[in-house]
C-alpha cells in the first residue's frame, strides 16, 4: 500500500515527536502567580515560524500543522546555502484565532485581534512552532514555502490555564471563559486573543494531555 505525502508526513512527525518526547524544548518563562490550573507566566522573547489557514478550529490545525511541519523537516534554505537543514521538534503546537478582514504580516501574524474571545466565531487561526533557543533570525534557515513565515516575538505576559483531555470546540471555549474569568479576579489587562497550546503527539491518552489556554495581558 502506497501511502500519500500527508500520510507519510504525519507518520514521520510522530515517529521523530515519540524519539525526543522526554527532551522536547519548550519556551522559556518566570511563573510570576501560581493558582493552579490557572498560572501567570512572564515569557522570553522568542522566535517563531507560523502560518495563517481558514477552517474550522480541526481542520486549521491539521493543515497549519503540516504546513509548519514540512518547513522544520526540511523544506527550507540553511543560511548561506541552498541545501536544506532539519530543526528540532518543539512544543507546544499553539492555535489562535484570527480575523479574516484582518491582513497577514510578516510572521505568524497577524496579531490577534482583542477582545475576540468567542473561538467558535473564528473562520481563520494562526498556528505557530516556538523555534529551538540555538536560532536567531539571522540563522534560522528560511521557509521555501510563502505560506510559512518567521518573526521574533518580544516578552509577553500570559494568563495560563492548563488542563488535560481532548479538545472539542465547546471544552476550549469552556476553558477560555475560565481564563479570562481568572484574569479579570487578578485585575489582569486582557490584550490578545486566547490561543490554544498542545504539547502531546495525537495518540497521547487524554488523560495524560497537557492542554493549555493562553491569553495575553498587559505587563502587571
Amino acid at each position: 500500500m502506497r501511502l500519500n505525502t500527508h500520510t507519510r508526513l504525519a507518520l514521520l512527525v510522530g515517529f521523530l515527536w515519540m524519539k525526543s518526547a522526554m527532551a522536547t524544548e519548550e519556551p522559556s518563562y518566570d511563573v510570576r502567580i501560581s493558582q493552579p490550573p490557572f498560572e501567570l507566566r512572564h515569557y522570553a522573547p522568542t522566535l517563531i515560524a507560523e502560518t495563517l489557514v481558514d477552517g474550522d478550529m480541526d481542520a486549521a490545525s491539521g493543515k497549519g500543522f503540516r504546513l509548519i511541519a514540512d518547513y522544520i523537516f526540511g523544506n527550507n534554505r540553511a543560511v548561506g546555502s541552498q541545501q536544506a537543514d532539519k530543526i528540532a521538534m518543539t512544543v507546544p503546537v499553539t492555535m489562535a484565532p484570527q480575523s479574516s478582514k484582518i491582513a497577514m504580516t510578516a510572521p505568524v501574524t497577524v496579531e490577534p485581534q482583542s477582545g475576540n474571545t468567542v473561538m467558535a466565531d473564528a473562520t481563520q487561526w494562526r498556528i505557530h512552532f516556538v523555534m529551538p533557543s540555538q536560532y536567531t533570525m539571522a540563522t534560522i534557515p528560511k521557509p521555501n514555502n510563502s505560506a510559512v513565515t518567521l518573526r521574533e516575538l518580544p516578552r509577553k505576559y500570559f494568563v495560563v490555564y492548563r488542563y488535560s483531555g481532548f479538545n472539542t470546540m465547546a471544552q476550549v471555549q469552556e476553558k477560555t471563559n475560565h481564563a479570562l474569568a481568572w484574569a479579570q479576579q487578578q485585575s489582569l489587562k486582557v490584550v490578545g486573543t486566547p490561543q490554544l497550546s498542545r504539547y502531546d503527539p495525537p495518540w497521547t491518552l487524554p488523560m495524560f494531555r497537557r492542554n493549555e489556554i493562553m491569553v495575553e495581558v498587559a505587563a502587571p
